[in-house]
């Protein structure tokens, strides 16, 4: 049950924070000029926490304006310099830590222990680890590759990227964007959704209590097609970061490609679940139900596709499905919740659409619906197990994203790894196997940018994330991140003064 008083005092926290527009540019807080406004609901309740106005063509034009004129400064920095910086910045983010988890909960319906417990410490990290990256920004030893020349290689900042965020992660897709890219040098303009702008206007506030220059760190809160489209178009910005849906992320490119602009896309996922016969039964099931229920299956890495191997397919189905009933629905800022609601009822509408569906081919063996009582004014939906699908229905082949796991049989290893594969999707997946052989054979046929085994979601700071296929291209988080924000320049000088000299001969002749 929803006990909307605890909500209350930070639903006013958020109307205070804000009350100077929604928009960050330059260091400071603005209104959008779109002159259209967007409320931001809490989806706990369907109470309005917020209402702001959107960023339009020309706050994005301002915001970007910005970042061009603090790169020069920024990305003239050392790399001590900027290292400082963003150890501070760790610093601000661990001290308003709460104030962050409760934000992040009222605006997604997280869970407040998530938020607590992964979200802000996951952001916190990143920052520390970015910190210490920024003093990495290597290039190649000097060599002398040619006759009396001296080559070396130069990692520099691109120049003002435009990151593009989702709805599902907020904070943290703040963070994996802004830091991997200030920490290299560059400038940054970061669209999040409208419907989650807090944390991430929270974060750029927080870079400039850290000291990091005005400028450097830009916020538009506005829709996709107004200001996300123009930053993307907009030819002063020299990297477009987008996460989210591969129908948007390949727009995205579209519309990149006309000013030739460097992308990363971490697009959307499908991830496979698969369990052989000789897994330890118990210790998937659970592996299931958590890795499926994250962020109420509102993640791209989230086990959506279980395949079980036929010798353990029905206990898997039964003690998944009994596991799965014991999951607490609720208030996100009970201490006993395990699941809060989909981010808007909206959300919800379209994973319940997709398991009503379903019900037409495939078995609906838990959940399948929204809770009643109190539940009923938020956007709930219980935790869902479907079974006995085709492997080319449209619960297997589609990002439902929403607590919906499919689970399916299959019969040989070789079947197993084949329908692993078979999704145009390629972000992350799992086996589970106390065979150490048949687990390395799925770490190189598997054909994803993350395989867990026995195991499935924690990441870290350390490791990249990002996609293979329609699931896109680059990656976030560790040096592979880093590097993302960087371009190569080969500087090459003659030792001798007179080289040049000998290359016209050799070309014109003595002139």
């Amino acid at each position: 049950m929803h006990n909307p008083g605890n909500a209350a005092p930070d639903r006013a926290a958020a109307q205070e924070r804000f009350a100077d527009g929604a928009q960050y540019i330059a260091g400071r807080p603005t209104e959008g000029t779109s002159g259209r406004t967007h409320t931001v609901v809490d989806p706990a309740t369907g109470a309005e926490v917020l209402t702001y106005g959107l960023a339009g063509p020309d706050d994005v034009d301002a915001a970007v304006a910005a970042a061009r004129e603090a790169f020069p400064g920024w990305a003239g920095a050392t790399p001590g310099e900027r290292s400082d910086a963003l150890h501070r910045f760790a610093a601000v983010l661990a001290d308003r830590a709460e104030d962050f988890a409760r934000a992040e909960s009222l605006q997604c319906g997280k869970p407040l222990k998530l938020t607590r417990e992964f979200d802000v410490p996951g952001s916190v990290d990143n920052a520390a680890y970015f910190a210490g990256a920024a003093r990495q920004l290597e290039g190649r030893s000097a060599g002398e590759y040619s006759g009396d020349h001296t080559s070396y290689v130069r990692r520099e900042p691109i120049g003002v990227v435009g990151s593009i965020a989702p709805w599902n992660y907020p904070l943290q897709m703040a963070a994996w964007k802004i830091l991997p890219a200030i920490a290299a040098g560059n400038t940054v303009v970061l669209k999040p959704a409208e419907i989650t702008p807090l944390t991430s206007l929270m974060f750029a506030q927080a870079a400039t209590a850290a000291g990091i220059p005005d400028g450097v760190v830009n916020i538009v809160s506005g829709t996709g097609r107004e200001a996300g489209e123009h930053l993307v178009a907009h030819p002063d910005v020299a990297m477009i970061s987008f996460t989210g849906s591969t129908a948007v992320g390949k727009r995205v490119a579209e519309l990149a490609t006309a000013t030739v602009k460097r992308l990363h896309l971490e697009l959307g996922g499908k991830a496979p679940f698969l369990v052989f016969d000789d897994a330890d039964l118990e210790a998937a099931v659970h592996g299931a139900v958590a890795g499926a229920l994250i962020n109420t299956g509102q993640d791209c890495t989230a086990a959506t596709r279980a395949y079980v191997q036929r010798p353990l397919y029905e206990a898997f189905v039964e003690e998944t499905a009994a596991l799965m009933d014991t999951v607490r629905v609720g208030d996100p800022f009970a201490p006993g919740t395990d699941l809060g609601p989909l981010v808007s009822r909206a959300q919800r509408d379209r994973v319940a659409g997709f398991v009503d569906r379903a019900r037409s081919y495939a078995r609906v063996v838990c959940g399948g619906e929204a809770p009643q009582g109190d539940l009923r004014r938020g956007a709930y939906y219980r935790p869902t197990l479907i079974a006995d699908a085709a492997q080319d229905s449209e619960a297997v082949q589609s990002e439902i994203f929403g607590p919906v796991l499919v689970v399916l049989p299959f019969d040989g290893d070789d079947e197993g790894i084949r329908l692993a594969n078979d999704t145009p999707y390629g972000l992350a997946a799992s086996a589970w196997s106390r065979d150490v052989y048949r687990a390395n054979r799925a770490t190189r046929e598997i054909r994803a940018g993350c395989v867990w085994i026995n195991d499935h979601i924690p990441i870290i700071s350390e490791m990249p994330h990002g996609g293979y296929r329609a699931s896109g291209f680059g990656k976030d988080m560790s040096a592979y991140s880093f590097e993302e924000y960087t371009q190569v320049k080969h500087v090459m000088f003659d030792n001798t003064a007179v080289a040049a000299k000998d290359w016209h001969r050799t070309v014109f002749g003595d002139r």
